[in-house]
C-alpha cells in the first residue's frame, strides 16, 4: 500500500479477509470480501471458521510438526477448487502458502469493517466456508451483499473471474 496513491479498496479471499479487516491505513476507502472470513472483535478466525458444521468434503486442518497449516494436496479438488482442472489444482497446491496456527486462534482486534463501507461476495455451493457462515457475516458486518450465483465454489477468483471482478468493481 506505501507505493501506491489516492483511496484504496481491499479485497481478501478466503483467510485474507481477517487480515484486510486489521489494515489501518486511512486511505483504505472500503473492504471487499470474496468468501472470505470475517471475524468481529473478540473472535479467533476459527470461531467463525467451525461456527457450524463443515461440509463433508471440508478436508480437516491441522498444523503440522513445524506449527504450520497447509491445505491438504488432495483438498484443491474435493474443496478448494472442486471444479477446476487437474492442471489447476496442482498448481493451487504447489503455490500455496501456509498460515500459523496462531493465525487463526488468538482473538482479533477491531475490524476495519465496523468503520468503512464492505462488500461480500457469498459462493453458493462453497466446500471450505459453508454459505449459512459467509452470509451470517455479511449481514452482522451489514456488508452490500452481491446478487451474483457463484456456482464455483471457494476459488471464485480462479474459476469465476468475472463475477469476481464484477463484487470488487461495485465498491468505491
Amino acid at each position: 500500500m506505501d507505493r501506491t496513491e489516492g483511496p484504496i479498496v481491499l479485497a481478501g479471499h478466503a483467510y485474507a479477509g481477517a487480515v484486510i479487516a486489521l489494515a489501518r491505513p486511512e486511505r483504505v476507502k472500503a473492504l471487499v470480501y470474496v468468501t472470505a472470513l470475517a471475524p468481529d472483535e473478540g473472535e479467533k478466525v476459527a470461531d467463525v471458521f467451525y461456527r457450524l458444521e463443515p461440509h463433508p468434503q471440508a478436508p480437516k486442518l491441522a498444523p503440522d510438526n513445524n506449527g504450520l497449516i497447509w491445505l491438504p494436496e488432495g483438498a484443491f479438488a474435493t474443496a478448494f477448487a472442486q471444479n477446476a482442472s487437474a492442471e489447476d489444482c496442482a498448481v493451487l497446491a504447489a503455490v500455496q502458502r501456509p498460515i500459523s496456527l496462531s493465525c487463526i486462534t488468538l482473538p482479533v482486534g477491531r475490524p476495519l469493517w465496523k468503520d468503512i463501507p464492505s462488500w461480500f461476495l457469498v459462493a453458493e455451493e462453497d466446500r471450505m466456508i459453508v454459505p449459512e457462515t459467509q452470509r451470517y457475516m455479511a449481514e452482522r458486518m451489514k456488508a452490500k451483499i452481491r446478487a451474483l450465483t457463484v456456482v464455483t465454489r471457494r476459488a471464485s477468483p480462479l474459476q469465476q473471474p468475472l463475477s469476481t471482478l464484477s463484487a470488487r468493481q461495485s465498491a468505491p
